[in-house]
């Protein structure tokens, strides 16, 4: 009997302790769970980290991302409005918000990133169906001046650009309608990136360097224009500057012209045969050099100085 007892108590010990091993779980952060039984869902959705209960043995856990999710799409060749064919490549991120809703609908990720295939690619496709390639290759803030008038004539017509960034979000707004509904909230879709097929690639890089080409011909041009306002500024005020130069020192020049007149006018006044004596010997310091010879006749002004020196 004793035997027995301790059979049974050992018996219910090991059965309490599978019942706290399966019948207690650990929710990690940034997941969510829900709780199946016999294969139906029971309750709403745990969400909140920490230790949780269930019943043993007849309940199981279905474990689901709570944190955003990549959906990376394979490049895939779709034609534009204007028959041109180009290589897309396409990413988004999502996220499960109804864990409940996405266990009925989807059952597992694996499945929801091939259900979001269907869906964005779908989209993608028809979107850039309905655009041109200037439209699928630029940005919506691209400035249409940097554009030639062919390609404007060419792709855009009385039809707005929109711009790659512009047909993204009209993906998601597209695709955010189909979604909600499989638990699934659709945040972005990007273009990773966009390539042209063989055939139209050469003739691209050929429109791009020629278009290249013409921006640079159009800056140098308005550089040379810049450069020949600037010199002829220059040119402008170094003139004025000369001018302004030179009036002054004509007038200082006059000015010192009249002031010496002045000066030589007194001095004739007070003595008028020494001022004609210093002339002359002035002059004599300009005519005669070190191997100088002077012809005079005998009643010369200039004579009349040197006579006086010598008389015989």
């Amino acid at each position: 009997m004793k035997q027995l007892a301790q059979f049974f108590l050992v018996g219910l010990v090991l059965l309490a302790i599978v019942v706290v091993y399966d019948g207690f779980f650990i929710l990690e952060e940034g997941k969510q769970v829900v709780i199946t039984q016999f294969g139906a869902p029971v309750g709403d959705p745990v969400i909140d980290a920490g230790i949780h209960f269930k019943m043993p043995f007849i309940q199981h856990t279905e474990v689901f991302e709570k944190k955003i999710q990549i959906w990376d799409g394979e490049a895939n060749q779709i034609p534009t409005n204007d028959k041109t064919y180009v290589y897309l490549d396409v990413t988004a991120r999502w996220r499960i918000t109804n864990a409940l809703q996405f266990l009925q609908a989807v059952k597992t990720e694996a499945r929801a990133q091939s259900l979001l295939s269907d869906i964005i690619n779908g989209t993608v496709r028809d979107m850039v169906n309905k655009n041109n390639l200037i439209e699928i290759i630029r940005s919506s803030d691209w400035s249409l001046a940097t554009m030639s008038e062919t390609t404007e004539a060419s792709n855009i017509g009385t039809k707005p650009v929109n711009g790659r960034d512009r047909i993204a979000a009209q993906v998601v707004e597209i695709a955010k309608k189909t979604t909600p509904q499989y638990g699934i909230e659709l945040i972005d879709v990007m273009f990773k990136r966009v390539n042209y097929i063989d055939s139209v690639r050469l003739k691209v890089y050929d429109r791009m360097i020629s278009e290249r080409k013409r921006i640079a011909a159009e800056k140098r041009s308005t550089g040379e224009g810049l450069k020949a306002e600037i010199l002829g500024t220059v040119e402008r005020k170094l003139k004025e500057i000369i001018s302004t130069a030179n009036k002054e020192a004509v007038t200082v020049k006059g000015k010192a012209d009249a002031e010496a007149t002045r000066i030589y006018g007194e001095a004739y006044t007070k003595n008028p045969d020494f001022y004609a004596f210093q002339k002359t010997l002035e002059s004599y310091q300009e005519i005669i050099g070190e191997n100088t010879s002077i012809v005079l006749s005998s009643d010369s002004d200039l004579y009349r100085y040197l006579k006086l020196v010598n008389p015989n």
